[in-house]
């Protein structure tokens, strides 16, 4: 199997959620000039590969001869037989771009631009991994999203991968946060049952909250037994 890389995905600004999302009048000079350079140079790109899910211990899952830690991903991989590491990203070209940005409002406005493209990216990248047959139904987890499978465990999802930074421009830093800042990374796995690592997480009042909080369900499905 070899990596499918997607950089050859379109980027078109939504203008209107982007100054409602900013709060810009409509037609604002400044923004508008914004939004083109960004459009004129945004190449959002996305990576993933299928793994046979080689060995599975209580708490550990083996891709390619590298270990993830995490009891939950072990649990939610226990039915499959592929998973799909990923990462979809804005491209270092926004990157770039907006980090030569001054002026702290505009910068502001370009990350949300930079939003923009990811989900420019993660849209592809979902759309072809739909094409995969028998994949059926899917879920995924990113690292960081649980105490469970902590930041840390970017390093060896990147080794997975192989190059992210040679194939897409994605680098970690030394404290695992991926460059360009606008990117996500993660296992998408196929699941007749829904997974949202909000369900398993307490925090309160969370804007990014997908799913409400679960409080039986480690205990149910993840605990283990003696």
């Amino acid at each position: 199997m070899t990596h499918i890389v997607l950089d050859s995905i379109p980027f078109v600004l939504d203008l209107e959620q982007l100054h409602q999302r900013l709060h810009i009048q409509k037609g604002s000079p400044s923004a508008v000039d914004l939004a083109g350079e960004a459009q004129a140079i945004g190449r959002p790109k996305a990576l993933y590969q299928p793994f046979p899910i080689e060995i599975k211990s209580p708490s550990e899952v083996i891709l390619h001869g590298i270990t993830l830690t995490s009891r939950i991903l072990r649990v939610n991989l226990d039915s499959a037989e592929l998973a799909y590491p990923f990462i979809a990203t804005c491209g270092i070209e926004l990157e770039t771009w907006s980090n030569k940005i001054e002026d702290f409002l505009v910068r502001f406005w370009a990350d949300a631009i930079k939003e923009q493209a990811l989900n420019c990216a993660f849209c592809a990248l979902e759309q072809h991994m739909s094409t995969h047959p028998n994949l059926g139904h899917t879920s995924m987890m990113n690292p960081g999203s649980l105490e469970d499978w902590p930041l840390t465990q970017q390093r060896p999802l990147f080794a997975i991968l192989g190059d992210p930074q040679a194939l897409i421009g994605v680098q970690l830093s030394d404290s695992c946060l991926m460059i360009p800042n606008k990117s996500v990374s993660g296992i998408c796995f196929p699941t007749n049952a829904s997974f949202e690592s909000c369900q398993l997480c307490p925090r309160e009042n969370c804007q990014n909250r997908r799913a409400p909080y679960d409080e039986s369900l480690f205990s149910t499905r993840y605990q283990m037994t003696s």
